[in-house]
């Protein structure tokens, strides 16, 4: 009921002023915490009036498609990850914006690896570059005397992360490790970043490799080590801040409050690495324009101001996204300063397993994050048989490649453009 109420409330509101403001529909920055800082403070010195709408990523692809239905539409931009744009692009939805980037690039310097995310494997630019993070881990520094002997923090195994959880039970009497595994949390992306490409070096060709299964047994036994209220966690950022957990992954954003209350109660840094290296996930947000957008000037304006590099630096500060162009930070909050490094310990490892966001899927991305955390679910909670579930859910995961016809991305091996079907 709230998703369908949140989402008639923004039609309502863009049916009321579409013309009045600009309308820019948001997957990110939806908190209503920083929903308020883009409102007050992000887009304060935009030259236009700017209503900026929170949009369920869930609901997005639907979202557009709606609105891409009309002649002219009410939505000037929208600002979405790449692989939630990725199905949006795929049906005609995106407007070209070759000549805004050219035009945008004569007063800052972007990124070049994002540009290139941009154009989705083709000619022409479809979003505009905005912000980037990535996942990481955070510990309580409480917790760094139960380290096993000689582990170095920022090149953890999954073995030592697990010895690590057993020993601070063992002092503590509770279980200090946490994941983000509640309804509104962000637990299919630690399988797709973190857990598959580190055990078995890909996400679906790989899915029921034997890899595959040592990999979740080592995860059961982690388990008996992770808070049991992690089933509940949308955010990590709470359960740090009060100490019920100690050590925990999360998305950056979603660590950050935590790090900018009590920076010197923490320490970041990569997660673990499996038998294949330490998995990790760039995450890449673009503004696009839709094709019937009701007034491109308006938004090429808006676009304008929020890859400015004092508007990129604002970004940083105050939700914690990274810039995307050449921007002066000044002094950086020790919050944020702690983040920064650990993101960049993140994209320094030497045994790191670069992977993408699923970005074929289309309509279907939801279906296939579901099938990890359904996985998740049967095996470490339910204690399933592993083997069963794989192969089980394996068949749920070709059914949608075939559906979809989506080739495979990053860190699976290539098929050449054939659908990335389980091997």
């Amino acid at each position: 009921m709230k998703k369908t109420s949140a989402t008639l409330f923004s039609v309502l509101v863009l049916a009321g002023i579409a013309h009045a403001q600009t309308n820019v529909i948001s997957t990110q920055m939806r908190p209503v915490e920083e929903a308020a800082k883009v409102r007050t403070i992000i887009l304060a010195g935009a030259p236009d009036t700017v209503n900026f709408i929170p949009e369920d990523g869930n609901t997005y692809f639907t979202r557009m498609k709606a609105e891409l239905s009309a002649a002219q539409g009410k939505v000037h931009a929208t600002i979405a990850l790449d692989g939630e744009l990725a199905p949006v692009n795929q049906i005609g939805g995106l407007s070209d914006l070759d000549a805004l980037l050219k035009s945008l690039s004569a007063s800052r310097e972007f990124s070049p690896a994002a540009v290139t995310l941009g154009k989705f494997g083709g000619k022409n630019q479809r979003f505009i570059p905005l912000m980037t993070n990535t996942f990481q881990m955070a510990a309580n520094k409480k917790a760094l005397q139960y380290l096993p002997k000689g582990a170095n923090i920022n090149a953890l195994t999954y073995d030592q992360l697990t010895a690590w959880g057993k020993a601070m039970k063992a002092a503590t009497g509770e279980s200090k490790i946490g994941f983000p595994a509640g309804p509104k949390g962000l637990m299919h992306r630690y399988f797709q970043a973190s857990f598959y490409p580190s055990h078995t070096g890909g996400i679906v060709r790989t899915f029921r490799s034997a890899d595959a299964e040592k990999g979740w047994a080592s995860l059961r036994e982690l388990w008996a080590y992770v808070n049991p209220r992690s089933t509940s966690y949308g955010f990590m950022e709470e359960p740090l801040k009060t100490g019920e957990v100690w050590v925990a992954f999360d998305h950056t954003a979603r660590l950050l409050p935590a790090l900018m209350e009590k920076p010197a109660d923490f320490v970041v840094f990569p997660a673990p690495a499996g038998a294949k290296g330490r998995g990790y996930m760039p995450v890449m947000v673009g503004m696009s324009i839709p094709k019937n957008a009701p007034d491109r000037a308006a938004a090429e304006r808006v676009i304008d101001h929020m890859t400015k590099p004092a508007t990129q630096a604002l970004l940083m500060k105050e939700i914690g996204f990274f810039p995307v162009v050449k921007a002066n930070l000044g002094t950086l909050s020790p919050g944020i300063q702690l983040a920064a490094d650990g993101m960049n310990a993140v994209f320094a490892a030497k045994d790191g397993v670069v992977t993408q966001l699923p970005v074929h899927l289309g309509a279907k991305s939801g279906e296939f994050n579901k099938v990890y955390v359904d996985t998740f679910t049967r095996i470490v909670l339910r204690k399933e048989d592993i083997k069963t579930v794989l192969g089980e859910q394996a068949k749920v995961l070709n059914d949608l490649v075939q559906e979809t016809g989506a080739p495979c991305w990053a860190p699976d091996v290539s098929t050449n453009g054939r659908p990335c079907f389980v091997d």
